[in-house]
C-alpha cells in the first residue's frame, strides 16, 4: 500500500482499499506470543501455511499458482512474445567434455554435437538483436533454463545484453538454472503441464535442437497443437536434419496414413542459425510486433 495525499491507503494500481493487506496480517501473525495455541499448525494463516498448501486436496490451487506467478511476472515485465528453444541438456559447449556420456560412443557423439550448442547460441543472439528493436518486449528467448542447448540459448541472449527466460523444473538431476538466465525471469515448476503452457502461450517461433525424451516430448506437443488447429501455425524449426531424420521417419508416418501428407510441411529443417532466423524473418515479414 502507498499513502495518497488525502491520507487514504491505495494499492499500487491506484485503487483505494481500506482493508488490511495479507502481507501485513502475515507479519502480525508471526509476532504473536508463542503459546501452545499459537504454535499449533491449525493456527497458521491458510495462505502462509506451506504444509497446508502442499496437501493433496490443494493441487488445483497449486496449479493455479504456478500458472499465475509466471504469467503475472512476464506481464509486468511487458513481454509480449517469445522464441522458444528446446534441446538436449547433455550437449556440451565446444571444447568441453561430455559430462553425461556413459561410454566412448556416447562421448564421441555428444562432443561432436557441440556444434548445436554453438548454433543455438548464435540463433539466440540473432533473436536478441531483433528483440532490441522492440525494447526486448517481443521475440524474447525462452528455454528450459538448464544446461546444454538451454544454456546456449540464454547465453546468446545475454551476450547481446538481452533478457531471457528460464522455465526450470524440479528434477533429481541436471536442472539447476544456468547462470545466463535473467534472474528476475528465472522460474521453477513442479508441474510439467503448467511449464509447457508457459512455453506455448507467447511463442512466435519454436527451435528444436537434438535432444532426448524431454525434447521429443516438447516437439510432439507443439506439433500436435499445430496439427489439430489448437495453436496457430508458426515456424517450427528442427536443427540438424540428419539427426532428426535418423530418429524419426516423418515421411513413413505420412505414407502409412497416420498423418496427412501435408503435415510433414509443418516442420522446417536447418543446420545453421542464419538459416533458422531467415525462416522466422520471412514468416513474419514486416512484423511490427503484432
Amino acid at each position: 500500500m502507498s499513502k495518497a495525499k488525502n491520507g487514504r491507503l491505495r494499492r499500487k494500481d491506484g485503487v483505494w482499499d481500506p482493508l488490511k493487506s495479507s502481507s501485513t496480517d502475515k507479519k502480525r501473525a508471526e509476532s504473536v506470543p508463542k503459546t501452545p495455541q499459537s504454535m499449533s499448525p491449525s493456527y497458521r494463516l491458510a495462505y502462509a501455511d506451506e504444509d497446508f498448501l502442499c496437501r493433496e486436496e490443494l493441487r488445483p490451487i497449486r496449479l493455479q499458482l504456478e500458472l499465475l506467478k509466471t504469467e503475472m511476472s512476464l506481464t509486468e515485465r511487458g513481454i509480449k512474445s517469445t522464441v522458444v528453444m528446446f534441446g538436449g541438456a547433455r550437449i556440451p559447449a565446444p571444447g568441453t567434455s561430455a559430462w553425461a556420456a556413459r561410454n566412448e560412443v556416447q562421448r564421441a557423439n555428444l562432443e561432436a554435437a557441440s556444434v548445436y550448442y554453438e548454433e543455438a547460441r548464435k540463433f539466440a543472439r540473432l533473436c536478441a538483436r531483433y528483440s532490441a528493436g522492440f525494447d526486448f518486449h517481443e521475440y524474447v528467448v525462452v528455454t528450459g533454463g538448464g544446461p546444454g542447448v538451454m544454456e546456449a540459448g540464454n547465453r546468446g541472449a545475454s551476450e547481446e545484453g538481452a533478457p531471457s527466460i528460464g522455465l526450470n523444473i524440479v528434477l533429481p538431476h541436471e536442472q539447476a538454472p544456468n547462470v545466463y538466465v535473467t534472474p528476475e525471469l528465472s522460474f521453477n515448476f513442479h508441474y510439467f503441464a503448467i511449464r509447457k503452457m508457459h512455453f506455448m502461450v507467447r511463442a512466435k517461433a519454436i527451435a528444436v535442437f537434438p535432444g532426448g525424451f524431454g525434447t521429443l516430448d516438447e516437439l510432439f506437443e507443439c506439433l500436435t497443437l499445430i496439427q489439430t488447429g489448437r495453436m496457430e501455425r508458426l515456424p517450427l524449426i528442427l536443427f540438424g536434419e540428419k539427426f532428426w531424420r535418423d530418429i524419426i521417419n516423418f515421411d513413413a508416418l505420412a505414407e502409412f496414413g497416420t498423418i496427412a501428407p501435408d503435415d510433414v510441411k509443418l516442420i522446417s529443417f536447418v543446420d545453421t542459425a542464419d538459416d533458422a532466423w531467415k525462416i522466422v524473418a520471412d514468416f513474419y515479414e514486416h512484423d511490427n510486433g503484432h
